[in-house]
């Protein structure tokens, strides 16, 4: 039977929201934790980590400035505690699951964390509780991770406990499109577990769309990235169109972007990285293998993702034949190694594999990045350069951090520039 709005009304009555519990406080969980935390509910941040925890103790995370803010005030309130303690999630009202959902060397879904942290709920659930799934999985996660065996248990979907998927929409370092502006996506798996989910949500967004169910959120995550991989795909292969006509790809662009209707500029690059585009997509992938469907628009675009890097030091070892000389043993440095601009994170960074590349082709690689002072990549870790100086025979812009001079590479004889948007103007000291 349909729960009515009145019973909704009652269930939210009954079951008070003054705590949250965060279980992952990672890229997404601690702006979450902060995001909630300062819409006035405690917060019991779990993560395995103790490291991680330090370092959100002392403030050596990487958040946009408004949460660091944050931060500073939260860590010393009673009410926004922090513990590797999985067994505390049982004292809070609603559990947010926000691990990482990777993918393995085969690029096969990574389950692991999530499966743990959903093992860890099933553990410590009590009745009351709303548990809220924020990673980006497969279609069926909550159904197959929660809802089962929680019925297993003896607990009552939408009347003893509340499952819901909302999946993340957090852009690391985006202070244009931050939490509160974002609308969310939800879907409990039943009304009661919808509304009480909403009450979560709306303290981080007051806009929530909500769809029928927990299924139907979990494909608009995989949709949404799978649109934006497609995209960057043809971009990236337009500028390659481009170049064949010796045409600015980014002049096109902008004059395509000038229609108001029908068209949504996508930009080429030096490649994806980060948790969402190089992964969410094999997650489709993965499942539509298992049920016998084919995507092979989607499969193709990210094969051409996986090329991309490939690409890119082409077009260098190209460029360096045009001007009488070959990639073994030319030094070039890669400026910018993190996956996007403005943050410190190079998970899954195309760099790296543009490093390894032109390794391999006998290159002597360095990179330059104020925001990450050493990396590991095939031959073992490599240090920031920290002050490049004009002995590089090429410098290959990868990543332009905000609020850095890049003067300097004017001093470098070739400047290739894989974002296709480096204006030096922008960047001077």
């Amino acid at each position: 039977m349909t729960s009515t709005v009145a019973e909704h009304e009652v269930l939210a009555e009954l079951n008070e929201l003054t705590s949250v519990a965060v279980i992952g406080m990672g890229y997404v969980g601690l702006p979450t934790a902060l995001g909630l935390h300062e819409s006035g509910v405690g917060i019991i941040g779990i993560d395995l980590s103790q490291n991680r925890l330090d370092a959100i103790r002392a403030g050596e995370v990487d958040l946009i400035e408004a949460d660091h803010r944050r931060l500073e005030k939260a860590v010393h309130q009673e009410d926004f505690q922090l513990t590797a303690d999985l067994a505390r999630m049982a004292e809070a009202d609603a559990v947010l699951v926000c691990v990482p959902t990777g993918l393995d060397e085969y690029l096969m879904p990574d389950l692991g964390p999530l499966e743990s942290a959903c093992a860890a709920v099933l553990a410590h659930a009590r009745a009351g509780q709303t548990v809220i799934l924020t990673s980006t999985s497969y279609v069926g996660t909550a159904a197959r991770m929660l809802v089962k065996p929680l019925t297993a248990k003896g607990f009552k979907i939408g009347r003893d406990i509340f499952v819901a998927s909302s999946p993340e929409r957090i852009d690391p370092g985006n202070v244009t499109h931050t939490q509160q502006e974002t609308p969310r996506v939800l879907g409990g798996v039943t009304p009661a577990c919808t509304a009480m989910a909403q009450r979560v949500i709306t303290l981080l967004t007051p806009q929530v769309h909500c769809v029928s169910s927990a299924e139907a959120a979990e494909l608009t995550k995989l949709y949404e990235n799978t649109f934006r991989a497609v995209n960057i795909a043809l971009a990236n292969e337009f500028a390659e169109i481009s170049d064949g006509f010796s045409i600015d790809p980014i002049e096109v662009i902008d004059a395509a972007a000038s229609k108001p209707y029908g068209f949504m500029a996508f930009h080429p690059g030096p490649g994806v990285g980060g948790h969402c585009i190089p992964c969410d997509p094999h997650y489709l992938l993965w499942q539509l293998r298992a049920t016998q469907h084919n995507a092979p628009l989607v499969t193709q675009a990210m094969h051409a993702i996986a090329e991309r890097p490939k690409q890119v030091v082409d077009r260098v070892a190209g460029t360096l034949s045009r001007n009488g000389k070959g990639l073994a043993g030319t030094r070039v440095l890669v400026v910018g190694v993190t996956y996007k601009p403005g943050v410190q994170d190079v998970r899954s960074s195309s760099a790296l594999d543009i490093i390894d590349l032109l390794t391999a082709k006998g290159a002597k690689v360095g990179y330059h990045d104020p925001l990450v002072p050493t990396i590991r990549v095939t031959g073992g870790q490599l240090d920031n350069v920290v002050e490049p100086d004009g002995d590089w025979d090429v410098a290959l812009i990868h990543t332009v951090q905000p609020g850095h001079g890049y003067d300097w590479l004017g001093r470098c004889p070739l400047v290739i520039d894989a974002t296709y948007r480096f204006d030096p103007a922008l960047f001077a000291n």
